[in-house]
């Protein structure tokens, strides 16, 4: 009696980390195109807003996330540059960049919850509306941006953790782009076959001389 071994199919092993790493990345770029896109919008908008005593009267003052700190803005670009140079790297270049992106993140999240709580913005405001260097806001409240320039940031840092723990298994930039310093090997010419005219005319829009001489 003969007996039949199975053989396992090479390809069987293959789709699933092969999907772990196509899903990894659709979720990476999402999170870190949309991560940066919030975070930098957030930081564009009022953060801050009060009032200050000019002339015996309330003299209402705002504040831009820019005018807070610029950490979440700066962060957000970097994370995104970082974004975008993982497929440009490999092993443990991936590795570095991949946390980079994540200490972007990280820092965004950071910095903008800082950011919510800090006054001296509208303190250097109110003292230039009053001619006062010593005067400050009153009356002072926060609007929401800061934590939804945080929230891009945590997505940044999952954007980072994706890369951290699957870019392994993420394409990198073709072979062909990159120059390793080898000279090129130039095929040999072979003489058109003067018994097919299409050679011929293929070895004169060439540059070619048809005859091989």
């Amino acid at each position: 009696m003969e007996y039949v071994t199975a053989v396992p199919h090479p390809r069987s092993e293959a789709p699933g980390p092969a999907r772990s790493g196509r899903r990894s990345l659709a979720l990476a770029l999402l999170f870190g195109a949309l991560g940066a896109v919030v975070a930098l919008l957030a930081s564009r908008q009022g953060w801050a807003e009060g009032t200050a005593t000019v002339a015996g009267g309330d003299f209402p003052l705002s504040a831009k996330g820019g005018d807070v700190t610029g950490v979440p803005a700066s962060l957000a670009i970097v994370g995104l540059a970082a974004l975008v140079a993982v497929f440009a790297v490999r092993r443990a270049g991936r590795f570095l960049v991949a946390g980079l992106l994540a200490l972007s993140g990280a820092g965004t999240v950071v910095s903008a919850l800082l950011g919510a709580s800090d006054t001296s913005a509208l303190d250097e405001k109110a003292a230039q509306a009053s001619g006062d260097s010593g005067a400050t806001v009153d009356a002072m409240t926060h609007t929401a941006w800061p934590y939804v320039a945080a929230a891009g940031g945590v997505l940044l840092l999952l954007a980072g953790l994706l890369a951290l723990r699957y870019g392994r298994l993420w394409p990198a930039m073709s072979g062909r782009y990159e120059r390793d310093g080898a000279p090129r090997v130039r095929k040999p010419r072979v003489p058109a076959d003067p018994d097919r005219p299409e050679e011929i005319w293929k070895a004169l829009d060439r540059g070619e001389d048809p005859t091989g001489a």
